[in-house]
């Protein structure tokens, strides 16, 4: 029979770590006596990141004596005491490999239902002092696991455990922790998972996104549209053309005249300018040729004090190469039959082009909204070609906005004075079956979207592009505060030239730094991660070039074209999509 040896709580606390402060309730120590175990925790217990644990799902962490026993061999440590792996209730039995989701159980007066396994988080390495252990708790199939409470009531080390009945589908712990962590997943498997009601939601969102992709018509064409070329190659400049007062296109063929990789419309490409500074900056622009065009055309608008913007604008001819990356990003127009919604303001126009000329190229009888706001005609770079592709549409509707453009602009132009604002999209009775892809600005992105979730639309049908750094991810961290980034503090660095292309620095590795992830946090260059060993895939990030070593290996390879920011260092010169 099982029984409860310890129950463990702590609140969070501010913890000193590689220079930050963390809040975290990972520190744990054992009750003496007995605690009400309550829907949300047990008395006397927090949790410090209540994104990542916690809540009713997560209201208690159970991890088993044998598994103690396990790492105090492995990891050769005789000073591992319960609670030191987070735990709220270390129990003799229950091992991972066969309690399974949905399983209960009666432990003194409260009764318990499982409902996933532990979440792989930094902060269990952080407690026990090894940086790798989310890694191996899952590695090793010993990840522990947590459960809501059924009925509240005390309970008390020495209390037996009763199981009371068994979960849907027998599935484990730690099956279903390799399911969603290590590779060659079992479709069926997932959908088995799926049909576990007692599955916490966040860890069915994550199986249904991966079953979805597995069968999707976007993940077969994501496969066959992998980037077309490793690296940098040479593109020639085959035309310079203006557009506007303040933006100009680049046309750009291969420079041994064969044909170019299509592109999905709304890709980007990255490139690197040679002749506007030392390193020469990386700098990502969207493509606004057809899709499937005998060349790509990059509209990029002259920014003020833009060195790679001013350079592109006044300096460049037709004839000159400039080093490319291949089309890469997300924001591309799926194939569907729903009402489609093209949201753009000033030269975010230029994915959403993209779009529209395929649209048109397809002959599409969707339902098409054309959106977009400018200062006026002379600004609005692409409009006539935008207009024309929209007239072969025949459910196509279009909407212009003009901030300030006198009305002969306005009549000219058939468009209305103002910008485009959450209140103008709820004035225009947009469909609500369809789905929506923004680019602009980030505050009018961010406002886009508001309004569309608020008349109706999906979350899951927004798509919006950004070509700053992501908002960053930085589970627990109370003190992180947003700087511009720059190269790290002390001498340079003396490892390979280390490229942030939304972030637009290029610093030498430093060697003293154990990962790229780290390197990056000490230039202040906005990062994403949870594990920070390989395992969350929280860090994955486009390798537009060179080549890294994994320290730790991931336990499952990141696509290709990407790597896992937290486990790997450069070998060679590398640019980051970061």
């Amino acid at each position: 029979m099982a029984s409860l040896l310890s129950v463990n709580v702590g609140m969070p606390k501010d913890v000193p770590w590689e220079g930050r402060t963390v809040h975290t309730g990972i520190w744990k120590s054992p009750v003496p006596g007995p605690c009400m175990a309550r829907r949300l925790n047990l008395d006397g217990d927090g949790q410090g990141d209540l994104a990542g644990h916690g809540g009713e799902n997560r209201a208690v962490l159970v991890y088993q004596m044998q598994s103690y026993d396990y790492w105090r061999t492995e990891l050769d440590r005789d000073d591992l005491a319960f609670g030191e792996f987070g735990e709220n209730l270390t129990v003799d039995g229950l091992p991972d490999s066969e309690v399974c989701i949905g399983d209960r159980y009666r432990i003194g007066h409260a009764e318990f239902e499982v409902t996933q396994p532990r979440v792989t988080c930094y902060r269990v390495g952080m407690r026990l002092g090894r940086p790798d252990m989310p890694a191996l708790l899952v590695a090793h199939h010993r990840p522990g696991f947590y459960m809501r409470v059924i009925t509240e009531g005390v309970v008390e080390a020495g209390d037996e455990i009763v199981k009371t009945s068994s979960g849907r589908h027998g599935m484990s712990v730690a099956d279903i922790d390799a399911l969603l962590y290590l590779p060659d997943r079992d479709v069926e498997q997932m959908r088995l998972a799926l049909d576990i009601p007692a599955l916490s939601p966040g860890w069915q969102g994550s199986f249904r996104e991966l079953v979805a992709a597995a069968g999707s018509p976007a993940a077969a064409r994501a496969a066959v549209h992998e980037p077309a070329w490793p690296g940098f190659r040479t593109l020639r400049v085959a035309d310079v053309v203006p557009e506007s007062g303040t933006v100009t296109s680049i046309y750009l063929t291969a420079d041994d005249g064969a044909p170019l990789p299509p592109a999905l419309p709304g890709q980007y490409l990255t490139v690197r300018v040679t002749g506007a500074g030392t390193p020469a900056p990386v700098r990502s622009y969207s493509l606004s040729s057809a899709p499937g065009a005998q060349q790509y055309r990059l509209s990029v608008k002259r920014e003020n004090h833009g060195v790679v913007s001013g350079y592109l604008h006044t300096a460049l001819r037709p004839g000159a190469v400039l080093d490319v990356a291949a089309p890469r990003g997300d924001f591309v127009l799926t194939d569907r039959d729903t009402p489609v919604l093209l949201i753009s303001a000033g030269i975010g126009v230029t994915p959403v082009v993209a779009m529209l000329h395929r649209l048109a190229a397809e002959h599409s009888d969707r339902e098409v909204w054309w959106l977009h706001g400018s200062r006026g005609p002379t600004e609005d770079a692409l409009a006539r070609e935008a207009h024309g592709l929209l007239e072969t549409l025949p459910h196509a509707h279009r909407r212009v906005f003009y901030s300030a453009a006198g009305p002969g602009d306005l009549a000219a132009a058939h468009a209305t004075s103002g910008r485009l604002t959450p209140q103008a999209l709820a004035d225009l009775d947009l469909p609500t079956d369809a789905s929506a892809y923004i680019c602009g600005p980030s505050g009018f992105m961010a406002d886009m979207q508001d309004a569309l979730r608020s008349l109706g639309l999906s979350a899951d049908d927004i798509h919006v592009e950004l070509f700053s750094a992501l908002d960053a991810i930085t589970p627990g961290v109370t003190d992180h505060q947003r700087v511009a980034p720059h190269p790290p503090q002390g001498p340079p660095g003396t490892g390979p030239l280390t490229t942030f292309a939304r972030s637009g620095i290029s610093v030498p590795f430093d060697t003293g730094q154990t990962s790229l992830l780290e390197f990056a946090d000490a230039c202040d260059v906005p990062t994403r991660w949870s594990c920070r060993t390989g395992v969350c895939h929280t860090c994955t990030t486009p390798l537009l070039s060179g080549e890294v070593d994994y320290s730790p290996e991931p336990l499952e390879p990141p696509p290709p074209g990407e790597i896992l920011i937290c486990c790997s260092r450069p070998t060679t010169d590398v640019v980051l999509d970061m």
